[in-house]
């Protein structure tokens, strides 16, 4: 019985098969199967029944499994306690929301190369519903993104919040939201329900909007006078101290967005809980500055 052994059957339990087990561990399925067979052989029992979608815990699996994640749980100490930060080279698949990498992601990943200089960091810019379901399917180990992640085996850290400001061409003083499109989030976001919700109650069903996938996109297209928009404040008024856009209050906003600092925890991932960490130390860096 070996380590390997033990984690290709963890992950084979934890997902309910070999082919999700082989393209989480990146081997192959022969690999994944031939660990099981050499698992089962040095037990001197069958650890799993074979059905037609996967295959499941027999009551000898389900007692091993306990021990197995006792087991790496342990391993995941040894790492964290006796393995110097400067020799982890572990790879970290991290996914980000476009608002943080306009803002805090070069501060984040600085502070992370500081304490990790030999991680390897594999970086995927997305939609927070599209960064949820990576995470889910464990096609990402981190991410970051408007939280929380409601699913037991993920675990989040809060975030500090960032704040929407309405902003408007320079050459257009006046605003009627009747009259002008309203450029903001993509379509699949909550911002931009919450936001149309918010317009059509106040203006009716009349007005204007453009989503748009990415945040400075929209923002350019503010700057050519296409439309308003609502983005976070701080992007925004760095194409206002440049006199290409101002900001201006309709006398109503939508709350700040929240973020959340969301990793797989189930297995325990201590570099991740402390990646976690350090995102919220370099948001909260950025944003008093």
């Amino acid at each position: 019985m070996t380590l390997d052994q033990l984690k290709t059957f963890l992950w084979v339990a934890r997902l309910g098969g070999v082919r999700r087990a082989a393209l989480e561990m990146n081997i192959s399925q022969p690999a994944v199967s031939g660990r099981i067979a050499a698992l089962e052989e040095a037990l001197g029992t069958v650890l799993f029944d074979r059905v037609q979608r996967g295959v499941t815990l027999t009551k000898k699996g389900v007692l091993l499994q306990d021990y197995a994640e006792k087991i790496s749980d342990l391993v995941e100490s040894i790492k964290t306690n006796i393995v110097s930060e400067e020799a982890v080279d572990s790879l970290l698949r991290i996914g980000v929301a476009e608002s943080i990498v306009q803002l805090w992601l070069p501060t984040f990943l600085s502070e992370l190369y500081e304490k990790y200089p030999n991680i390897k960091v594999e970086l995927v810019v997305d939609l927070t519903i599209n960064l949820r379901q990576q995470l889910l399917e464990r096609s990402l180990d981190f991410a970051v993104l408007m939280g929380p992640v409601s699913e037991f085996s993920i675990d989040n850290q809060d975030l500090p919040d960032i704040d929407l400001a309405w902003f408007r061409p320079v050459s257009h003083p006046d605003t009627d939201f009747k009259a002008t499109p309203v450029i903001t989030y993509n379509r699949n976001s909550r911002p931009y329900r919450e936001l149309k919700s918010e317009l059509v109650k106040r203006y009716g069903n009349d007005i204007q909007m453009f989503p748009s996938s990415s945040i400075y996109a929209g923002l350019e297209m503010v700057a050519s006078g296409i439309g308003v928009g609502l983005f976070p404040k701080q992007l925004g008024l760095k194409l206002s101290k440049q006199g290409r856009i101002a900001e201006f209050d309709p006398g109503w906003n939508l709350n700040p967005l929240k973020f959340t600092a969301s990793y797989v925890g189930d297995p325990r991932n201590d570099l991740c809980a402390d990646a976690a960490k350090i995102a919220a130390h370099a948001a909260a860096t950025f944003l008093d500055e």
